[in-house]
C-alpha cells in the first residue's frame, strides 16, 4: 500500500486555519482523483437507463476514486478467481475493483451452465462495491467458442477467406455470438483482421487472406454477425462486444516472425494494414487489441503516434484499447526488464486497459505511483476510463450485469453444426483433378469394392481442428487425453464432431469396404492393390502463434512418407491437405491425381465428404498464393515477381 500522507499533514494543522487548509486540500484531490465527495444520494444519473450514454459515463467517473478508476485499467485471468486460495479470489473485485477478466486460450471448459454461474459469482462481487460497476469478462472466440468442448468449430479464417462469401461469415459470428453468450460471456477478442503477407507467420491461418480487399469484406461481415449492425452491440443478450486485433502490421513482419519488427512505408501500412481497422472502427468496434509487434521500430504496445493520434484522433476510435497478454512487459528486452517504464510507455501511447494477467497487485500499485508522481497525467487515466465506461454503458452491462441459461440450448446445436458444415464444404479449394483433363478424381465414386484412407489427419479432431482448440496449441485426438488440463484439474472430454474417416465412412455405399491405415509402409500398395483409390489426409500439426512460425513449410512428418507410400507406389489418391497455409507440395505433386485443401475445417468433417463425392461442388478459391518453394517468399498477388505454384484465386469448379 502507498501512503499517500494526507491525514499525517491533517493532524499536524490546528485551528481556523487548518480547516480551511483541509478543505483546499480535498478540494484539490477531488479535482484530481475524481469525485468520491460526489453527491451519492437521490437522484443518480449514471444508474439511469433513460440518461445518454455519455451523460451517464461523465456522471460515473466523477464518482470515482483513483483505486477505482485503475481498476477499470486492469484486467486479469479467471484462474486468479477459479484457482487461488478463497481468501484472495473475492478482494479482486471487493478490494482492487478489478474491472475485466478474460479466459485464456488453456481455459477449456466443459459446462455452459457451470461457467454462467462462475461469471455471476464474479459480477456480483463487482456490483458489491461502492459503485456497482460491473465486470466485462472477454474470452478467445476466434472460431467459434473454440476453448469449449462440445462447442461448434468453424473452419480457421484462413478458410473462411477461401469462401469468398461475407453471408456466410456472417452467421458464423452470429453463432458464435450466441454460443459464447450462452456461456456469461460478454465480449471476444475477435475478429482477428491481419492481413498476412508471409506464410511463414504461425498466425496466418487467423487472418483471412492476403489481400486486404477479402479481409475488409470479411471484417465487416464478421462484425454484423459478432455485434451486430450497431456500434457495440445491438442486442445485448445475443450479441458480443468486439475486439480487432491485432493493432496494426503483425501480419507484415520481417519474415514472417512472430512479434517481429514489421517495416512499412505509408503506402503499405495505410493501403494494406489499416483499412481491416478503419472499417472496424466505423462500424463501431468495442475494443482493439495492440499488437505484440513493432512498426518501423517502434514497439505497437508503445506507440502514441498510431495509438492516439492516428486510431483515437484521426479515426476517432471510441472504444478502448487493450493490451495483448504481457503485452507491455514486452515493451523492454528481455521482458520485464524495467516494469515501471513499460507502464508508463504503454498509458500514455493509449492503452487503456492492460491484460496483466496475474500480477495484478504490483501493476496497480506502480500505476498509482506514477499517478501520484505526475508521470502520467490524469488527464489520460480518465480518457482510459471513460473509454471503458463507455463501453459497458452501451453494450448494456449496467443493466443486465447477469448472465442468463436461457441460451445453453443453442450451444452446439444441429442448426449451428449444419452452418460450420456449409462453411467447410465451401472454404474447399480443389488444385488439381486427375493427372490428365480425361481422367478426372473428383467427384469420388461411392460404390466401389474398397478404398484406403492413409494418413494421420484422417481421424484425428485436434489435428483438424488446428491451434486455439479447446487449448491454446490445440490438442491431439479427441480431447480426452489433454495432459496440461489433467495437471491442472481442468475439464477435458470428447468434443462432439465428425472426423475426415468418419465422415467418409458414413458417406460412401455401406457395402463398400473402408480400410484405414494411419501410417502407410512399403507394403501397402500391395497389401491394398485391389482398392479403389486412396485418400491420404496429411498436413501440419497444431500450432498457435511463436510456435508455429516456420522456415520450411514443410508437410509433418510421417506426411511425405505417407505421400510417398501410397500415391508414389502407384496407387490411385486424391490429397488432402490439413493445414493453416500453404505448404510445400511441389515435389509431390507429379505422383498425385488429384489434389484439395481443407484447411483447418473445424469439427464438421462431413462438409469436407459433400465435396469429393459430389454431393455439392468445389467453389472455394485460394486466398493466398500458392509459392513453389519458401525461397520465393514473400510473394503475393500483384507483386512484380510472381511465380507461384498456384496463384491466388486460383480453384478448380466442379
Amino acid at each position: 500500500m502507498i501512503k499517500r500522507g494526507y491525514p499525517s499533514m491533517a493532524a499536524t494543522i490546528n485551528g481556523f486555519r487548518s480547516f480551511f487548509l483541509l478543505a483546499a486540500i480535498v478540494i484539490l484531490c477531488s479535482c484530481r482523483y475524481g469525485g468520491a465527495t460526489a453527491a451519492t444520494s437521490g437522484y443518480i444519473k449514471y444508474k439511469d437507463p433513460k440518461a445518454a450514454v455519455e451523460e451517464r459515463v461523465e456522471d460515473l467517473l466523477t464518482r470515482m476514486t483513483l483505486p477505482e478508476k485503475l481498476g477499470q485499467m486492469c484486467q486479469v485471468d479467471r484462474f486468479n478467481f477459479s484457482f487461488f486460495p478463497p481468501a484472495t479470489r473475492h478482494e479482486i473485485f471487493t478490494k482492487y475493483m478489478i474491472g475485466s477478466v478474460l479466459s485464456n486460450p488453456y481455459d477449456t471448459g466443459a459446462s455452459p451452465s457451470n461457467r454462467v454461474n462462475v461469471s455471476n459469482t464474479m459480477q456480483n462481487l463487482s456490483l458489491s462495491t461502492r459503485l456497482g460497476i460491473p465486470l466485462l469478462y472477454t474470452i478467445d472466440a476466434v472460431h467459434g467458442h473454440n476453448t469449449f468442448i462440445n462447442a461448434t468449430i468453424f473452419p480457421h479464417n484462413v478458410g473462411l477467406g477461401a469462401t469468398r462469401d461475407p453471408d456466410l461469415v456472417k452467421k458464423i459470428g452470429a453463432i458464435t455470438a450466441l454460443e459464447v453468450r450462452a456461456t456469461g460471456i460478454a465480449q471476444a477478442f475477435a475478429p482477428c483482421v491481419a492481413v498476412c503477407r508471409d506464410p511463414r507467420w504461425g498466425r496466418c491461418y487467423e487472418s483471412y487472406s492476403e489481400d486486404p480487399k477479402v479481409v475488409n469484406m470479411m471484417t465487416e461481415s464478421i462484425m454484423d454477425g459478432l455485434q451486430g449492425n450497431a456500434p457495440y452491440v445491438a442486442d445485448f443478450k445475443t450479441k458480443l462486444a468486439g475486439c480487432a486485433k491485432h493493432f496494426v502490421g503483425d501480419g507484415g513482419t520481417v519474415g514472417g516472425i512472430n512479434e517481429n519488427n514489421t517495416v512499412a512505408d505509408n503506402a503499405t501500412l495505410f493501403g494494406i494494414h489499416m483499412p481491416p481497422f478503419e472499417i472496424a472502427v466505423k462500424k463501431g468496434i468495442a475494443s482493439i487489441m495492440a499488437s505484440y509487434s513493432s512498426l518501423n521500430g517502434v514497439k505497437m504496445h508503445a506507440n502514441r503516434a498510431m495509438l492516439t493520434d492516428y486510431l483515437k484522433n484521426t479515426l476517432n476510435f471510441q472504444g478502448f484499447v487493450i493490451s495483448d497478454w504481457l503485452g507491455i512487459d514486452k515493451i523492454t528486452t528481455p521482458p520485464r526488464a524495467n516494469y515501471t517504464y513499460s507502464i508508463e510507455a504503454s498509458i500514455n501511447a493509449g492503452i487503456d486497459m492492460v491484460m496483466v494477467p496475474f500480477q495484478y497487485k504490483e501493476f496497480l500499485e506502480e500505476l498509482t505511483k506514477l499517478v501520484n508522481g505526475g508521470y502520467i497525467p490524469m488527464s489520460r487515466i480518465d480518457d482510459a476510463v471513460r473509454r471503458v465506461l463507455r463501453v459497458k454503458f452501451s453494450i448494456g452491462l449496467f443493466e443486465n450485469p447477469l448472465a442468463e441459461e436461457t441460451l445453453i440450448a443453442e450451444f452446439g446445436s444441429e442448426a449451428h453444426r449444419k452452418v460450420a458444415r456449409e462453411a467447410v464444404r465451401k472454404s474447399m479449394v480443389l488444385l488439381k483433378n486427375g493427372k490428365t483433363n480425361v481422367d478426372k478424381v473428383i467427384p469420388l465414386q461411392r460404390n466401389v469394392k474398397k478404398i484406403v484412407v492413409a494418413g494421420t489427419h484422417a481421424n484425428n479432431m485436434g489435428w483438424q481442428c488446428g491451434g486455439f482448440t479447446l487449448t491454446w496449441q490445440g490438442f491431439n485426438g479427441t480431447g480426452e487425453n489433454i495432459g496440461r488440463n489433467k495437471a491442472l484439474q481442468i475439464p477435458t472430454g470428447k468434443t462432439r464432431g465428425t472426423t475426415i474417416l468418419e465422415a467418409i465412412m458414413k458417406t460412401v455405399d455401406p457395402t463398400t469396404e473402408v480400410v484405414y491405415v494411419e501410417e502407410p509402409n512399403q507394403d501397402t500398395s500391395k497389401l491394398h492393390a485391389d482398392a479403389a483409390y486412396t485418400i491420404v489426409v496429411v498436413g501440419e500439426a497444431p500450432y498457435a502463434e511463436t510456435q508455429g512460425d516456420s522456415t520450411t513449410l514443410s508437410i509433418a512428418a510421417p506426411g511425405p512418407d505417407t505421400i510417398k507410400h501410397t500415391c508414389g507406389s502407384g496407387m490411385k489418391c486424391l490429397v488432402v491437405l490439413v493445414t493453416g497455409r500453404p505448404l510445400v507440395i511441389e515435389p509431390y505433386l507429379d505422383t498425385i491425381d488429384a489434389l484439395a485443401v481443407a484447411w483447418l475445417p473445424g469439427t464438421e468433417g462431413q462438409g469436407i465428404t459433400d465435396v469429393l463425392f459430389g454431393d455439392h461442388p468445389f467453389t472455394g478459391t485460394l486466398p493466398r498464393t500458392w509459392m513453389k518453394s519458401v525461397t520465393q517468399l514473400p510473394m503475393n498477388v500483384g507483386d512484380k515477381n510472381y511465380d507461384p505454384l498456384f496463384p491466388f484465386g486460383y480453384g478448380i469448379t466442379t
